[in-house]
C-alpha cells in the first residue's frame, strides 16, 4: 500500500482470532491495534481513531453492537468504518447490526482471504466517495451537501451515517429515475462487498425516518425512486 499505513482496530474476546487477523493484516501492510472487550475497544477507538473498525458481535459485557452504537453516536466516529465479526448467521442479527451503522460484516469461522478483500474494498472505496467530487443537489426543499454529508430540509439540517447519506445522494441525483436494486448495492455498497438486498431495505428505513419525510418511493419488485 501507498502512503501513510491504514489504522485499523480489532476488538475480539478470543486471542487466536486477534492473533490471526492481526497477522494477516500486518502483512498488507496495515497498522493493527487490539482490544479483548468492548470497554476496550471503545478507549482505544478514542485514543487512536483509527481508518477502520473490526468488532466481534458476541463480546461478554459490552456486544459489538453495543460498541458501535456508542461510537456512532459521537461525530468523531460518524464516518469511521466498521466492519462486525459474526458467529451468527439469521437475518435478524446481520439486519440489527446494519441498523446500528456498521459497513460491513464478516461470518465466523473467519477466512483471512475473505476479510482482507473486504476491508480492502472499504479502503478503496473511501476517497473516492461522494465529498469529492460530487456538487450539491437541490430538489424542492431539499438541498443535499456532499461536502459536508449533510441533507438540509426547509434550512434544518439532517445528519446521516455516510452509507445512508450515499444512498440518498445516489436517489436524488436523478429524481424521478427508478434506481434497480441490484444498481444500488453496486454503486453504494462496491461490487467488491457481499451484502444483501436486505441492506438495501434497512438503510432505506432510517432515511425515511431520519428525513421525517416521504420522498423514497418503492417500486415493488424493482427498486427506488427519488420523488418529492
Amino acid at each position: 500500500m501507498e502512503g501513510k499505513a491504514k489504522q485499523i482496530l480489532i476488538a475480539d474476546d478470543e486471542p487466536d482470532i486477534l492473533e490471526i487477523i492481526s497477522f494477516n493484516l500486518e502483512k498488507e501492510g496495515y497498522t493493527v491495534h487490539t482490544a479483548n472487550n468492548g470497554n476496550e475497544a471503545i478507549e482505544k477507538a478514542k485514543q487512536l481513531n483509527p481508518d477502520l473498525i473490526i468488532l466481534d458481535i458476541m463480546m461478554p459485557g459490552k456486544t459489538g453492537v453495543d460498541v458501535c452504537q456508542i461510537l456512532r453516536s459521537q461525530p468523531a466516529f460518524k464516518d469511521t468504518l466498521i466492519i462486525f465479526l459474526t458467529a451468527l448467521s439469521d437475518d435478524a442479527s446481520q439486519i440489527k447490526g446494519l441498523e446500528t451503522g456498521a459497513d460491513d460484516y464478516v461470518n465466523k469461522p473467519i477466512s483471512p482471504k475473505v476479510l482482507i478483500s473486504r476491508v480492502n474494498a472499504l479502503f478503496r472505496r473511501t476517497g473516492n466517495g461522494t465529498n469529492e467530487s460530487g456538487k450539491n443537489i437541490t430538489v424542492g426543499n431539499i438541498t443535499i451537501d456532499p461536502v459536508k454529508f449533510l441533507v438540509i430540509i426547509d434550512g434544518k439540517e439532517v445528519i446521516l451515517a455516510k452509507k445512508e447519506f450515499e444512498l440518498i445522494y445516489l436517489l436524488a441525483s436523478r429524481p424521478g429515475r427508478v434506481f434497480l436494486r441490484n444498481e444500488i448495492l453496486s454503486q453504494v455498497w462496491g461490487n467488491d462487498v457481499i451484502v444483501g438486498d436486505r441492506t438495501i431495505d434497512v438503510h432505506i428505513r432510517k432515511v425515511r425516518q431520519k428525513l421525517g419525510i416521504d420522498c423514497i418511493t418503492t417500486v415493488k419488485g424493482v427498486g427506488y425512486k427519488f420523488d418529492v
